[in-house]
């Protein structure tokens, strides 16, 4: 991991001190990460850069930027327009209702002209810049208070509705455990937890309601997908059969007879690591979630490395979300949990997708680079 001189912690960090601090590490094994998502999509489209290797590999080279400006701007900064980016990204998905275009069943996707956003996946990191700004804010003592909560429950709550109306049941799941993971890491009493858990089952009903035909179809059939092998089920069935097909060492590169002969469904999003699985088996899945585990576990220490509140939970808060990603997705295509539609990070095919995980790990690298700045409750700081 990169490291400061000792003298650089008792003065203001530069342009060049911040360059010298970026976690080309981490950045390696998201390299990494995003190669293998580009050999699976090659091999998704039967040895074919198109139409989907090709533009997942430019919208990487794109996403780095904007990465590289995440890590780099003043963490001061990001403390101050916290809200600002919250309030962005909520205009986005309000729009969404009002502009955005159905795609695969679902209004999720908005033109803006030069890209078509979808405003959830933004979301899913501002969220978690605005509650750590809130909860940096918050004295320690009013975290016990429910009057002090009802602010960020809102903040969580009114995006997790208007998603939910989309209809985008996965998106709505990781922005209601984000923010639940960010109310623990700031000290919310248990009790709340429990209490909230009590009105979500309340509230279960309003919920099935609001959810399409499809959408119950799958939670049904997850108990009992041999109910129905050729609708709801038919999905994980054909998971599991590719899963199990590959065995130990796999197919082989491109060999993948449920893949390749069309019976695997959504190979380039949902089911890819599904087809990773089929073509490299047991081990080449174990491969992969070993890489997302070094990744995770790089995350949680820059995050627990920080000194100031802020930071801390900004890290913590998005290392979660990216894991948050990858237990949903695995979890799901091999029939642990319903089928949701959570892409596979850095892997799975997505534009949107790409662009907020890449950003997330700009901004978790700032939080590494300014780990020894204390910011005040006004957003002042200075390095100790």
């Amino acid at each position: 991991m990169a490291s400061f001189s000792p003298d650089i912690r008792h003065r203001e960090l530069t342009f060049s001190d911040r360059l010298r601090g970026i976690e080309w590490g981490l950045i390696l094994l998201v390299s990494v990460l995003s190669g293998i998502g580009f050999a699976m999509l090659y091999s998704a489209a039967n040895g074919n850069w198109q139409p989907w290797a090709s533009k997942q590999m430019a919208r990487f080279v794109i996403a780095f930027i904007p990465m590289l400006a995440a890590a780099l701007i003043d963490i001061r900064y990001w403390f101050r327009i916290a809200y600002w980016v919250y309030g962005l990204a909520l205009t986005l998905v309000v729009a969404v209702d009002l502009r955005g275009f159905v795609g695969m069943g679902a209004q999720r996707w908005i033109d803006l002209g030069f890209i078509q956003l979808q405003p959830s996946e933004v979301m899913k990191i501002a969220l978690i810049v605005a509650l750590a700004r809130y909860f940096h804010t918050l004295p320690a003592e009013n975290t016990g208070r429910i009057t002090h909560l009802l602010a960020p429950l809102g903040m969580v709550m009114v995006p997790v509705v208007l998603v939910l109306k989309q209809p985008d049941l996965g998106t709505a799941m990781m922005l209601l455990a984000s923010g639940a993971i960010v109310f623990f890491l700031a000290g919310v009493r248990l009790w709340m937890f429990g209490a909230a858990a009590a009105a979500a089952a309340g509230a279960a009903p309003l919920v099935w309601s609001m959810l399409r035909d499809y959408q119950k179809a799958r939670l049904t059939t997850f108990l009992s997908p041999d109910s129905d092998p050729l609708g709801a089920g038919y999905h994980i069935l054909q998971s599991k059969i590719a899963l199990g097909s590959g065995g130990i060492f796999g197919k082989g590169f491109m060999l993948g007879t449920q893949t390749h002969l069309a019976f695997l469904p959504e190979r380039q999003t949902d089911f890819i690591f599904t087809m990773i699985a089929e073509e490299f088996g047991l081990v080449g899945g174990l491969v992969l979630l070993t890489l997302y585990a070094l990744v995770i576990a790089y995350g949680f220490t820059i995050a627990l490395r920080s000194r100031n509140q802020f930071g801390r939970i900004l890290g913590l808060g998005l290392v979660t979300n990216f894991f948050l990603y990858v237990f949903i997705n695995t979890a799901m295509v091999i029939g642990l949990i319903p089928v949701v539609g959570v892409p596979l990070p850095l892997i799975s095919y997505g534009g949107s997708a790409m662009v907020t995980v890449m950003l997330g790990f700009g901004l978790l690298m700032n939080v590494s680079i300014h780990r020894d700045v204390r910011i005040s409750r006004l957003g002042e700081s200075q390095v100790v």
